[in-house]
């Protein structure tokens, strides 16, 4: 949902059409993700007489990609979250020579760390920035998912 929310703010009838899901349970979720500041009311939609809001992902909001206050738990199924969507998403893999899997745990210079940090955190915020809504014409669909994070113990 957040990814979608990304590129445009959008009613809960037209993210449960565009995900394929019930409308019940995009505004259940939506209504969710809205309580623990997630995503934002952007606005209203007048329809059949009556008005829906409208919600966005704020990828551009202080902190949105970090997680700094989230609890061990909550990282857990986040990136639980996240390994379900990579699954999904790779069935629809276009083969091409741009696409990249990478996995390392491994032992860096802070400033290796510090410079790779930077550059994922850039390249996250150019993607986010140009997020257009589903389908727009002139686009291209991608996947992004990122998990990097300094380990715990044994700092040399």
């Amino acid at each position: 949902m957040l990814s979608v929310l990304t590129g445009t703010a959008m009613s809960a009838a037209d993210l449960a059409r565009e995900l394929g899901i019930s409308h019940a349970n995009a505004s259940y979720h939506l209504r969710q993700l809205a309580e623990h500041g997630e995503v934002v009311v952007a606005g209203e939609q007048r329809i059949r007489g009556g008005t829906a809001k409208l919600y966005r992902y704020p990828h551009e909001a202080e902190g949105a990609d970090t997680g700094v206050s989230a609890t061990t738990e909550d990282r857990v199924q986040y990136a639980r979250a996240v390994a379900q969507e990579v699954e999904r998403r790779l069935v629809d893999r276009a083969p091409d020579r741009q696409s990249l899997m990478a996995d390392l745990e491994g032992w860096v210079a802070p400033e290796a760390w510090e410079r790779a940090a930077a550059l994922v955190r850039e390249a996250s915020r150019l993607l986010h920035d140009a997020n257009r809504p589903p389908g727009t014409e002139g686009t291209t669909h991608i996947s992004l998912s990122v998990v990097a994070f300094r380990m715990t113990g044994g700092e040399q």
